[in-house]
């Protein structure tokens, strides 16, 4: 029986934990022991970037963390547990790592330079045998365990990064959901109470796409921020929604860092709030939503909306009383207050008065509005020569369709161009386009046919797929859609000059192909001579079997070869393939040769400066 009771006992407590780690995921401020995690770095952390900052297409979705504007400071295991995975990629988390733990959290560790020499060694020989430079491996529970601040990487500036520093996460290893590592405690000092810029009032009687929201900017005062010289706001709108330009400190720096909450309460009655302790990568781009992207697409601020949009599934809101469109039924004046918050708990409040004023009613008319685009259900577009296909999660809110046809100029366009919807109302899922060719395609081009989509930010291509006489493919916004063809194969420079091109002094090869519409794959190979070097040539025609090269591609521009072991010293034919978007391929072959290299002795001083001096000198006293 004691045996029984204690196991039960057991059971218990492991019950209770798993309550306690489900309910505190959203609590505040700190649901987990703040000495579990250490810093990851051996200097204080400072940072260029918190959770929840919010960035083009996504939430930032852990910390930056500074290492003084240099690369290479150690990085450490944040908690014992193992290495479960590694990654290389290109304009993105460049090399990474990822460590479980025990506790059921893991930690991720981005824009690294070299992994600890073990870790090095093996991803090398992966690449190698995977001939393939962006790679990511798993790993099992015993290959690379870790201990708590084990050494598992340099710092660095890889991938997307923009400068050197540390991007650190934690997430739920079996659901992934990042968590916000400030709520770990890392000590991290913050006094400091959001900053609150503008307000902004929305007619929700309509979208809103379809309106300018009315602005107020925001005075700090001792009492809390307000709206100056504006004691009661009067509006003719029934159905208001607003949002706000806000941004967070830390103590000692000047950077704008993200908020962490927002409440609004309409007398003194709760309403909504959205609160960034936890995002998952597959909601991320709901920050479309969160934002007004209209106005940032416009080239504006951030605009946070303190409501929930129709189509907007983020987990950040918590509705209380409604999705945040409140009803003004009468000419009351209602109370409205807000409060802005950041982990540590500074609050920044603003409160005002609104009122609904007959005498600004505004008049809506009468249209059905039956030819509109609405969240949550498909949504389609037929027109001569062009179809357009919405999933039903790919509008968070109502828009008017927009189409019009224009004819194509281009020798290289079988289309006309077709402009659909606004490309500044943001989409959730990819939309499929359809386009009917509209003149015959040469045979040269017929595996080449692209659909460009352009806006006012650039054009974007997808390869086209043929369906009879219609192509389609998926695109991640509104735009003008054409098909063209490209037979343009891909550029690329030389490595050097003669027709065997000397790199004894080189310690690496450099290419940067180009192409009108992007490059798809890189790849290049060495074969040597199999006979003995003579006079700097081969004196046989025959070469051995052709090795991969691991040229790097960082940051999606340029492809860089650093020389090691797989072009030792001699003579070598280098072979390059390049392939863009549409399937036109380049090769290009060079013989180069590489031999030990003594740098020549630096010149003698001749003494010419100094008579020289001493002529003028002379020359001075006379």
């Amino acid at each position: 029986m004691i045996g029984l009771f204690l196991y039960m006992q057991s059971r218990l407590f492991v019950l209770t934990v798993i309550v306690f780690y489900a309910l505190s995921v959203h609590a505040q401020p700190f649901p987990f022991p703040g000495n579990y995690f250490r810093n990851p770095v051996g200097i204080p952390i400072e940072l260029s970037a918190n959770f929840g900052e919010l960035r083009p297409n996504h939430w930032h979705m852990g910390l930056d963390i500074r290492t003084n504007a240099k690369e290479n400071y150690p990085v450490y295991a944040a908690a014992e547990g193992y290495i479960a995975h590694i990654g290389i990629r290109p304009q993105s988390f460049g090399r990474f790592i990822i460590i479980n733990h025990p506790n059921g959290l893991s930690t991720l560790y981005a824009h690294l330079n070299d992994f600890f020499p073990g870790l090095e060694e093996y991803v090398t020989a992966k690449q190698y045998e995977k001939e393939s430079w962006a790679i990511e491996l798993d790993f099992a529970k015993g290959q690379f365990p870790v201990t708590k601040g084990a050494f598992i990487a340099y710092s660095g500036n890889t991938g997307g990064s923009q400068g050197p520093h540390l991007h650190f996460e934690i997430f739920n290893t079996r659901t992934q959901k990042r968590l916000n590592p400030l709520l770990f405690d890392f000590f991290v000092k913050d006094d400091v109470p959001p900053n609150l810029v503008k307000l902004a009032i929305y007619d929700r009687n309509k979208s809103v796409y379809e309106q300018t929201p009315q602005f107020f900017n925001l005075k700090n005062t001792d009492s809390g921020y307000v709206i100056p010289k504006i004691p009661v706001i009067k509006t003719g709108f029934r159905r208001v929604s607003f949002a706000l330009q806000a941004y967070d400190r830390l103590s000692g720096s000047n950077n704008p860092n993200g908020i962490y909450s927002a409440h609004i309460f309409k007398n003194d009655e709760a309403q909504l709030s959205f609160v960034l302790d936890s995002i998952d990568y597959d909601e991320t781009l709901y920050i479309n939503a969160h934002v007004d992207y209209k106005i940032r697409y416009n080239g504006g601020a951030f605009l946070q909306h303190l409501s929930q949009l129709p189509g907007d599934k983020c987990t950040a809101y918590r509705q209380i009383n409604g999705d945040g469109v409140l009803e003004l039924t009468d000419s009351i004046q209602q109370a409205i207050r807000i409060e802005v918050k950041d982990v540590a708990g500074n609050v920044s409040q603003l409160n005002f008065f609104i009122q609904y004023d007959d005498s600004l009613a505004v008049e809506y008319g009468h249209s059905s509005r039956t030819n509109v685009f609405a969240p949550n259900m498909v949504n389609m577009m037929d027109k001569p020569g062009f179809e357009l296909y919405l999933p039903e999660g790919s509008l968070y809110d109502t828009v008017s369709p927009v189409y019009f046809v224009t004819a194509a100029s281009l020798p290289y366009s079988f289309s006309d161009i077709h402009h659909a919807g606004d490309a500044s109302v943001p989409l959730h899922e990819d939309a499929i386009v359809r386009l009917k060719l509209k003149r015959p395609v040469p045979a040269a081009g017929q595996d080449k046919l692209l659909i460009l989509r352009s806006d006012r930010r650039g054009n974007s291509v997808r390869k086209a797929v043929w369906q009879e006489q219609w192509v389609s493919a998926r695109f991640g916004g509104f735009g003008t859609f054409q098909i063209i063809a490209d037979v343009t194969p891909p550029r690329v420079n030389d490595p050097g000059k003669g027709d065997t091109i000397n790199l004894s002094a080189a310690t690496r090869i450099i290419f940067s192909p180009a192409d009108d519409y992007g490059i798809k794959s890189f790849r290049a190979a060495l074969s040597s001579c199999t006979a003995d070097i003579l006079g700097y040539h081969c004196i046989e025609d025959s070469l051995s079997r052709s090795r991969w090269l691991r040229f790097t591609n960082d940051k999606s521009r340029n492809w860089i070869y650093r020389f090691d072991e797989q072009c030792p010293y001699g003579v070598h034919q280098l072979k390059v393939t390049i392939e863009d978007i549409a399937g036109n391929i380049t090769v290009k072959e060079w013989w180069i040769k590489r031999f030990p290299y003594t740098p020549p002795p630096p010149k003698k001083k001749t003494g010419k400066k100094t008579n020289e001096k001493a002529k003028k000198s002379v020359k001075k006293k006379n």
